[in-house]
């Protein structure tokens, strides 16, 4: 989730609709100035006794921030209602590294040109990540859920912004706090360079966001057991808050644009406004009423542009824009597979005729069959019947097809002269063994496991 940097006090007042979409305007950029940002979570475990560790507890999130240092990383402080200083972020060349609710570490990566350079930024993050691991007698699991946490068993984050989140979480679902406290992800973000261009990218990956789900499917199990799911994660999402949620039927309709994803903006329920260092509670009040200075939280007070982008920052559909757009349908994983996921969708979405290939695919689905595959995979993954007939498998290999013609499109080589479609590797062998990462740690489970769910730490990350 975002982290607050600055206090917006200078910032222009919004006063006209126009502000409103000037985010989404500003996003444009030619193709030469496309970027690749990464995006990857982890779950944090001490050595000693696989529990979660608190903020300030020795060894514990506050000292792994600030062993980051070493690497040139800065503190990113955020004050507490109380006065408290505490760090939240650190702030470096390769972006930030941010906590999520229980201390899950992410890496809100650079925008970078090619993927070679993301995962060369990935190897670095993760190498530094096994050096302060080694200091403060920390692991780290590559996973898209807490395998065997209650969520009792979580600290939580003292980031202000959570602390009204888990007020609000409970009044709107039953699952809204999984979601904060149990789950990881991988995304990414991409350009686009036009309305129509963002429209076709944001269409095609919202269609595909199941195959992504079912590629990377790796949450399996909730305390100690198996769930049922191959991705609990994404399931999480089904009843986590529907005004902020799901697959957008509207971006399907004919002229969609900026201002239609305004308009849903403004009907999302807001969570906080930031002032003066302080985030103060709005949850469930209305930008619309923020917009004409009734907001109750603070009556006669207009937002600020600052107060948008963070609203902006509030929704989580399975594809999000803002000034880019965001691929959210992913569960966390090891290092070997979070470079696969902006490989897949560079391939898919960064060149023009994969791009046309891939909406092709998908193009004649009925709202209703997207909804029903994107509520059919976190239970069934790669065998989730698709629109036509077959199942997501037969999909995927088609798919990854496109992707890789796209990726030599681009031409993007090392110094090896190796193009960017090596990345899709591990997706291949997924497809082609037929069994996604949940699947093979469920063989483990009920084989050489024993039923024991701490082996599961044996696979690190």
């Amino acid at each position: 989730m975002s982290t607050r940097t600055s206090t917006g006090s200078q910032e222009p007042l919004i006063e006209s609709r126009d502000q409103l979409v000037a985010p989404m305007q500003a996003g444009e950029k030619p193709r030469e100035q496309w970027r690749i940002g990464t995006e990857h979570e982890k779950l944090v475990y001490k050595l000693d006794d696989f529990h979660a560790p608190s903020y300030d507890e020795p060894g514990g999130i506050h000292d792994i921030l600030m062993d980051m240092r070493q690497f040139g990383w800065k503190p990113v402080d955020e004050m507490g209602p109380d006065g408290t200083v505490n760090t939240i972020a650190m702030s470096g060349s390769d972006g930030t590294i941010s906590l999520e609710p229980a201390g899950q570490l992410e890496l809100s990566g650079a925008p970078l040109e090619t993927l070679h350079q993301t995962c060369a930024e990935t190897g670095r993050h993760l190498d530094q990540c096994r050096t302060v691991g080694k200091d403060c007698g920390v692991g780290f699991l590559g996973l898209g859920m807490w395998p065997d946490k209650s969520r009792e068993d979580l600290p939580v984050m003292p980031k202000q912004r959570y602390e009204i989140m888990m007020r609000h979480m409970p009044r709107v679902g039953t699952l809204g706090l999984d979601m904060m406290l149990r789950t990881c992800t991988i995304q990414v973000n991409l350009d686009y360079s036009s309305e129509a261009d963002m429209a076709k990218k944001f269409r095609t990956g919202l269609a595909l966001q199941p195959l992504a789900t079912a590629l990377f499917a790796n949450s399996p199990f909730t305390e100690g057991k198996p769930n049922g799911f191959l991705s609990y994660r994404s399931h999480i999402w089904s009843d986590t808050d529907p005004a902020r949620t799901g697959m957008l039927p509207f971006v399907f309709d004919e002229g969609f644009g900026y201002e239609h994803y305004v308009d849903y903006m403004l009907d999302v329920p807001m969570y906080f406004v930031y002032r003066d260092g302080k985030y103060i509670d709005a949850a469930g009040q209305s930008f619309r009423d923020f917009m004409k200075g009734e907001l109750p939280s603070l009556p006669g007070e207009l937002p600020r542009e600052s107060d948008w982008w963070d609203h902006l920052s509030t929704a989580f559909p399975e594809v999000r824009l803002k000034s880019f757009l965001e691929m959210r349908g992913a569960d966390g994983g090891p290092w070997n597979r979070i470079c696969a996921l902006p490989a897949l969708w560079v391939g898919l979405l960064y060149d023009g005729g994969a791009l046309d290939a891939a909406w092709d695919l998908v193009k004649h689905w009925t709202m209703e069959e997207r909804e029903a595959l994107r509520n059919a995979v976190p239970a069934q993954a790669l065998d989730a019947p698709i629109p036509g007939g077959g199942t997501l498998r037969d999909l995927a290999g088609e798919v990854l097809d496109i992707a890789h013609a796209g990726l030599v499109a681009r031409g993007r080589q090392n110094s090896m002269g190796d193009n960017e479609s090596g990345f899709l590797a591990p997706l291949r062998e997924i497809v082609s063994s037929g069994k996604v990462p949940a699947q093979r740690l469920l063989d483990k489970y009920h084989g050489e496991w024993g039923g024991d769910i701490s082996h599961v730490y044996e696979e690190a990350f």
